[in-house]
């Protein structure tokens, strides 16, 4: 699925769903927004390693990848925003 120029894999759109039924509601605007305006980006081989603060405690990340200039994203999840001193 292609959502404003960044193509979603499906399970990247399963793991949207799970995080809802956990009572976290992310919307793929969310997941663009920290795919192209990251506080803090990683790289490990071809993927990329965004971060963006949600809120006080927790932060959103998400792995993806540049495929035929594309932006993919693999997959995403909340972590603590303590862990990586943001």
């Amino acid at each position: 699925m292609i959502y404003k120029g960044v193509r979603f894999t499906k399970h990247a759109i399963e793991k949207l769903r799970i995080l809802e039924k956990y009572g976290l509601k992310i919307s793929l605007n969310t997941v663009i927004n920290v795919v192209e305006n990251p506080t803090r980006i990683d790289r490990r081989g071809k993927q990329y390693l965004a971060i963006k603060p949600l809120n006080e405690s927790h932060a959103l990340r998400v792995v993806y990848e540049i495929r035929k200039g594309i932006k993919t994203v693999i997959t995403l999840y909340p972590v603590r925003r303590k862990r990586y001193g943001i």
